[in-house]
């Protein structure tokens, strides 16, 4: 019988990257891949495992792209070595956010410049045709995977459904650039002097407002802090049809999280409470739309 961490152990140690001993340790805190932290000479790494998954649109070319035009953007952590299934970075000491850092001014503040720089710089970075990623569409496919096997939220599809065209047509027009995409709090890096973006999976080019919704929804912010967030990025005062926009946003980041963890329920990816994540996203997306005067599509 083979064990499996002593196969992740000699793969990652035949990687030409480094030269001498090295130590390897795991990463916690992935839930859709498998991180490990490399000492090689003194210097730190972060050994990433991943794969293309169709499902869920992560597509490791694109992701690769992406986290290098990062670091040339000056957002994101050195690629120092990519193979199929695995990208080699190095390693920011600091501290991973959580959801309630962003409560304090200063640090959403930070945020919001290094979204903005992101959305500003990253395109004149990329070295491949990049990916559109518009959460409309991110919603539709969720929901017919859903629908074609076994799902625990069967009987809320066609509500979901509905809700998220009705929060489609509240957007409205937008302009695009690249983004991030996936801005939960474990997403953000605070190194004692600035912030830094990682894990670039979904990157793709999308409207900037959805990246402000994306963070203000992962991060439970209050709404008089939503709309601080959205002028802060703006440099003015949204006027009523952009707070309308970035609501209709807010609430389709929380449905496509939702429907990401059902799908995610029927395949899961790692050792992970995938259902009760869905239920976490069901309230607050039931939260969001209570604000939205939209009745909520049943219960989880």
């Amino acid at each position: 019988m083979t064990d499996p961490q002593a196969d992740i152990d000699a793969t990652i140690a035949s990687l030409p990257c480094w030269t001498g001993r090295i130590a390897i340790a795991p990463l916690e805190g992935g839930i859709t891949n498998r991180n490990y932290l490399v000492t090689a000479r003194g210097e730190r790494f972060v050994v990433r495992f991943g794969t293309d998954n169709p499902t869920h649109g992560i597509w490791r070319v694109n992701e690769l792209a992406a986290a290098r035009a990062g670091f040339a953007a000056g957002i994101s952590p050195e690629v120092v070595h990519a193979a199929p299934g695995v990208m080699v970075s190095r390693f920011i000491a600091g501290r991973t956010l959580a959801a309630a850092d962003f409560t304090d001014p200063a640090m959403l503040r930070a945020a919001i410049a290094l979204l903005r720089r992101c959305h500003a710089a990253m395109a004149a970075h990329l070295d491949i045709p990049a990916v559109l990623f518009w959460v409309f569409h991110v919603n539709r496919a969720y929901l017919r995977r859903l629908r074609s096997g076994a799902c625990r939220i069967a009987d809320r599809l066609d509500g979901f459904a509905a809700l998220n065209t009705e929060l489609e047509r509240r957007t409205g027009p937008v302009t695009l650039a690249f983004c991030h995409n996936d801005l939960l709090a474990a997403n953000w890096i605070d190194d004692g002097a600035r912030l830094w973006l990682i894990d670039w999976d979904y990157g793709g080019f999308n409207t900037p407002l959805f990246d402000l919704a994306n963070l203000a929804a992962n991060a439970s912010l209050a709404p008089d802090t939503v709309l601080a967030a959205l002028a802060d990025y703006d440099g003015a005062q949204p006027d009523k049809a952009r707070s309308d926009a970035f609501a209709a946003l807010i609430a389709a980041s929380l449905l496509r999280e939702l429907l990401w963890s059902a799908v995610s329920e029927q395949d899961p990816p790692t050792d992970f409470d995938y259902a009760a994540y869905t239920e976490t996203y069901a309230r607050r997306l039931a939260e969001a739309l209570a604000g939205l005067g939209i009745a909520e599509p049943g219960t989880v």
